[in-house]
C-alpha cells in the first residue's frame, strides 16, 4: 500500500500534514516467557483517511492529493474535505520560508 502525497493550495506546503486515519489490522502477537510482547507480521486489512490538515496553515479544505511526481494537474488532484475548524498546531520550525 502506497501512502498518498498531499499539497496545500493555500500555502504551497508539500511536506507537513496531520493525517487522521482509521485502520483494521491483523497481527501476530508473540509473548516471551517474561511476558514481554513483540508484535510481528502486521497486515492492514482496511484503511480509511478521515482528515488531512496542513501543518503550516491549519487548513483542511485546501489540501489536495497529488501524484507521485507532485503534479497538481486538475485531473490528477483530488480535493479533500474540511472536517472542522483550523487546528493551529504548527510550530515555528514548521513555518513556511519567508519570502
Amino acid at each position: 500500500m502506497t501512502a498518498a502525497r498531499y499539497r496545500c493550495t493555500a500555502c504551497g506546503n508539500l511536506t507537513r500534514f496531520d493525517v487522521t486515519e482509521s485502520s483494521t489490522t491483523r497481527s501476530y502477537h508473540h509473548y516471551s516467557v517474561a511476558g514481554e510482547l513483540l508484535v510481528e507480521d502486521v497486515e492492514v486489512l482496511a484503511s480509511e483517511i478521515a482528515d488531512v490538515r496542513c501543518r503550516w496553515c491549519g487548513t483542511g479544505s485546501n489540501v489536495i492529493a497529488v501524484g507521485p511526481d507532485n503534479s497538481n494537474a486538475s485531473d490528477d488532484s483530488t480535493p479533500l474535505d474540511d472536517a472542522g475548524p483550523e487546528n493551529g498546531t504548527g510550530s515555528p520550525a514548521d513555518s513556511p520560508p519567508a519570502e
